[in-house]
């Protein structure tokens, strides 16, 4: 494994690195690794929210619509104005 020295770290950084550390019950040097371990890892694959909506209500299933026939074809826009 490999050493890294960091040099000019503000105090006030320091500081808040330890208050992490003592909140996760780790030493500062074991918070360092997991922020540093964390921050280049490789981002986890998400879904898109549709995928994320139907695949938590799959289960209610969905609901078949009969839509009418139009009586007259739709017309296009007029962005003549």
């Amino acid at each position: 494994m490999a050493a890294v020295s960091i040099r000019n770290l503000d105090d006030g950084v320091r500081s808040r690195l330890r208050i992490l550390a003592a909140a996760h019950g780790r030493s500062v040097e074991a918070e360092i690794r997991a922020i540093l371990t964390q921050a280049v890892s490789e981002p986890a694959e998400s879904s898109s929210l549709l995928t994320a909506l139907a695949d938590r209500f799959s289960a209610i299933g969905g609901v078949e619509l009969e839509l009418p026939m139009r009586s007259r074809p739709a017309r296009p826009a007029d962005f003549s104005q």
